[in-house]
């Protein structure tokens, strides 16, 4: 029908005289599309005909219009952020962070936070010595290692100081026995995983440079949680460590913000020790004054207190923390992992189940923060696709995308603030870069999300036309739509323009048909694939159909679009995640910052 038609291309509310099989949902964000029955009669559940409008050949027709006037959320400009784990002191990794191919892939993701924190955190001793003594032991890889830093310390050999920074080439040798060694420890630290006992890090004031390097060459600001199990005999926090390494960080004016320990509702099982939300607060109390007492630092963010996935215990700690220091923290901070690495299969990241768990866990920290502070910013920090390291050939393949990009669009549709994904460069496989300093999929995922998404959030309206609707058959599981206005960092489009991304999880292409004020508009697209014969499985990936890969270490490759002739039906195939730039919009919510 013509009239209903025109209702779906004005984005308007379908009329009661829609035929009772389409459904037009809107929602901010995340495109709610389903097809339902209702009964003729008494008993009678069969699905009712939908009349297939001119030109719908057999296929799903989806219809998308975008709410241009006003945006539904506005996200920090650091929304997707990095966090490196202290174990990179362990496995050597933190001496090669002044790498130029890894600054250079970090510089892609700027601006973002870089926190350094993670499971080791708790273990962490802050030194304030430039050269410990060394074991070198006999010639290894570790014996090699120790020499080749020495001679970097006292020449600055292959160091470009540029704009401050310190910037190496390291020789291939030099990284192939790194490679070596980072191999041999990372049994011992995924042994230390598994039984959940950690041997103490000593953090030196060299490393500390090295680490506060990395993040200004590269455009990060630093987020440092320090060690909360110091504790006294009456289990208060000792802080005589953390103001060792405050001070020296203020006597550098290292502009960093700073945090207090790591999953702190899970200190019976690391110590035997526990620590209520309530102490928690009070030590959070202790290290805000603290802060104040230095000049550098009497301003500086505090965020936490990073609990886990919010069960009830969980959720108790939680309140009892925000009512002694809910005004202390500048964020509210948790964490969450979607599967155990240990036994998760492809088809995990294709589940509609396990892309939603994090819903409810949104509610329950924001029903938390509400009614102790209302308005407090939250933080999804040390988010990953599996947990136990990941799982080679999974976590760190082209199918893990699904839940990283699905997660980014439900946390901005939410309004949380920021996500932090653990981790940038580590052991195990839930990275964004391999230990051979390449690219996975999730960092090129990750890049296009950059270049192409601004913190305002669109609400979208959706109309979807079935072919043949059946009882329970629901199309929005599998595909989802999120909408924001296009980055105003990018110069390649005018204010005003907007980025849809699209998750398509079924193994049939879909039809997108825009409306409204997207009608008629010229789109780029930005269809990412995997790359090779491996599929899913993939650690490369394509572009619109060319792979993308480094040029070198100083220069990452033009991300080029694809663009499409006004007015054209989008085609989403199957299994794909895709970005569209529908430009000059000229929406008003997107003209200004």
């Amino acid at each position: 029908s013509e009239l209903i038609r025109g209702f779906l291309l004005s984005g308007m509310p379908c009329p009661s005289s829609c035929p009772p099989g389409l459904l037009v949902l809107m929602a901010p964000g995340l495109a709610l599309m389903a097809t339902f029955s209702l009964p003729s009669q008494a008993g009678d559940r069969r699905a009712l005909p939908v009349e297939k409008p001119p030109g719908v050949k057999g296929r799903t027709l989806i219809l998308l219009d975008v709410n241009t006037k006003s945006p539904v959320r506005i996200i920090s400009e650091n929304f997707l952020s990095l966090q490196l784990d202290p174990s990179i002191i362990h496995d050597g990794w933190l001496d090669f962070l002044s790498s130029r191919r890894l600054v250079t892939l970090a510089r892609g993701l700027a601006p973002a936070f870089l926190r350094f924190a993670g499971k080791r955190t708790d273990f962490l001793q802050f030194h304030n010595v430039k050269n410990p003594a060394k074991s070198r032991g006999g010639p290894g890889p570790d014996y090699y290692l120790k020499n080749y830093e020495d001679d970097i310390v006292r020449s600055d050999i292959a160091l470009d100081k540029q704009k401050g920074c310190k910037i190496a080439q390291h020789p291939d040798i030099m990284l192939e026995l790194q490679r070596e060694k980072a191999a041999q420890m990372h049994l011992v630290l995924l042994k230390e995983q598994f039984s959940n006992t950690y041997s103490n890090l000593t953090l030196t004031a060299r490393s500390l440079d090295k680490l506060y390097n990395f993040a200004d060459c590269s455009g990060l600001h630093l987020i440092f949680a320090l060690n909360a199990l110091r504790r006294n005999p009456n289990n208060s926090w000792n802080s005589s460590n953390a103001l060792s390494l405050l001070k020296y960080s203020a006597s550098k004016k290292y502009n960093i913000s700073w945090e207090l320990g790591n999953e702190p509702n899970n200190y019976r099982a690391l110590m035997g020790r526990s620590v209520n939300g309530s102490q928690l607060g009070k030590d959070y109390t202790q290290l805000r004054s603290l802060l104040q007492l230095i000049r550098t630092y009497s301003r500086a963010h505090l965020y936490g207190p990073n609990i886990g996935r919010p069960r009830k215990n969980v959720v108790a700690f939680l309140e009892r923390f925000m009512k002694v220091a809910g005004g202390t923290v500048d964020a509210v901070t948790w964490q969450h992992y979607y599967i155990d690495g240990r036994v998760a299969k492809v088809t995990d990241f294709l589940k509609t189940r396990l892309l939603d768990t994090l819903s409810d866990q949104i509610r329950k920290i924001q029903k938390v923060v509400n009614t102790y502070t209302p308005g407090k910013k939250i933080w999804l920090e040390g988010v990953g696709m599996t947990s136990a390291g990941g799982m080679n050939n999974l976590s760190d393949s082209y199918a893990a995308g699904f839940l990283w990009l699905n997660t980014l669009g439900l946390l901005a549709s939410q309004g949380i603030d920021v996500v932090v994904r653990h981790s940038f460069l580590d052991h195990g496989h839930n990275h964004l870069v391999d230990q051979n300093f390449n690219p996975l999929p999730d960092y090129w995922l990750s890049l296009l999300y950059k270049r192409l998404i601004g913190p305002k959030v669109l609400a979208i309206h959706v109309a979807g036309l079935q072919r043949k609707p059946r009882p329970g058959r629901v199309i929005r599981d599998k595909l989802r739509i999120y909408a924001h206005c296009t980055s105003y960092h990018n110069h390649n489009y005018v204010r005003g323009s907007i980025t849809l991304y699209i998750i398509n999880l079924h193994r049939s292409r879909k039809k997108i048909k825009l409306a409204g004020t997207l009608r008629d508009k010229i789109v780029h697209q930005y269809l990412l694939q995997p790359y090779g014969k491996d599929g899913l499985h993939s650690k490369s990936v394509q572009l619109n159909g060319q792979p993308l890969a480094m040029v070198d270490d100083g220069t990452l490759p033009e991300l080029k679009p694809r663009p499409l002739r006004a007015g054209r039906t989008l085609v989403i195939p199957p299994l794909t995640m895709s970005f569209y730039v529908v430009k000059n919009v000229n929406a008003l919510a997107c003209r200004y910052r």
